[in-house]
């Protein structure tokens, strides 16, 4: 390759487009929805030991969406709790979209939030220097373990700040699917370590295991429709192509050549076949191409509990592990 990949991280703006086109075409935000008002309700009825003020994080919160559906569900298993909420959010512009949508909402008052826009090594930082020593109820990481430098100690780090009974739960691409095998064959070509890591939930699961933490696993079906990225010179697809490979301008010149090419033959010949897709005049959707857990077409979420119990009976949204 003539030169390294620039990250899609690096242009926010083109990674806010190439974002929400993903969601348009992937029932991505469905299947979090589903885990949400099925299986979350029972985890967030373990937590909080009968408290009436319980404090959350949500880390890589995005444009909070997801955050007030699960914070709704918290209020159902907890009526009458107040919470502290710590948005940690790096993006300026969906921080900004979040507390818009927070604005909307005035029957949240009894939610305190706290904008922090920062990475979640920055957060870890600012916590340490502060020497906090209140104790976390419920912390999500959706998505966002790509984006620290070492994801096992990111997970350790909020772990620690688990109350009794708190609860952890982390969503990433699976180790078992599409995604996670084109990953792990064609790592050096499509991970910028310095940006992003291709780490998946075996990655994780394997580091907890190694650290004796045990978890559940819980899965959750998605699709994404891939049909533009197989058009040359389609605006959408190349724009998909960049969110999928979190690389700027994937299609564009000499240097993308070689990763397009295992982009493409992937997805037609590997996944293609799995998934039985037709590419062409019709509709080319694969399940769980990116960031799912377990399994084709799963979509896992770690849910780590406080080091203080003793295992948990209920898991979270998609593929899931609860530790």
């Amino acid at each position: 390759m003539s030169s390294p990949l620039n990250s899609l991280v690096n242009d926010d703006g083109r990674y806010q487009e190439s974002f929400e086109l993903f969601l348009e075409r992937s029932s991505e935000h469905q299947c979090m929805r589903d885990f949400i008002h099925s299986l979350l309700p029972d985890i967030l009825g373990s937590i909080g030991n009968g408290k009436s003020h319980l404090n959350v994080i949500g880390v890589g919160s995005g444009a909070g969406e997801i955050d007030l559906e699960m914070l709704s569900q918290l209020r159902l298993k907890h009526p009458g709790v107040t919470v502290d909420n710590e948005v940690v959010e790096p993006s300026g512009q969906q921080l900004h979209n979040y507390r818009v949508l927070v604005s909307k909402k005035p029957e949240l008052d009894w939610v305190q939030f706290h904008w922090n826009k920062m990475t979640a090594a920055e957060f870890e930082a600012q916590w340490k220097e502060k020497k906090m020593s209140k104790k976390v109820d419920f912390i999500h990481m959706i998505q966002m373990l790509y984006y620290v430098k070492d994801p096992g100690a990111t997970v350790s780090f909020f772990q620690s700040l688990l109350d009794k009974n708190g609860k952890l739960v982390i969503i990433l691409v699976s180790g078992e699917s599409g995604w996670g095998k084109l990953w792990k064959t064609h790592r050096r070509q499509l991970c910028n370590t310095e940006i992003s890591q291709c780490v998946t939930t075996g990655d994780i699961k394997s580091f907890l295991d190694s650290e004796g933490v045990s978890y559940q696993s819980y899965i959750l079906p998605s699709q994404l429709d891939i049909t533009e990225c197989f058009t040359v010179g389609d605006e959408k697809g190349e724009l998909l192509l960049d969110f999928l490979t979190e690389v700027l301008d994937f299609t564009a010149g000499e240097s993308a050549v070689q990763p397009k090419f295992i982009m493409r033959s992937y997805v037609r010949h590997a996944q293609g076949r799995a998934a039985g897709q037709t590419v062409g005049g019709e509709r080319a959707t694969l399940p769980n191409l990116k960031r799912r857990e377990g399994g084709e077409g799963e979509q896992p979420t770690l849910c780590l509990s406080s080091p203080h119990t003793q295992g948990i009976r209920h898991g979270c949204r998609n593929k899931a592990d609860l530790l």
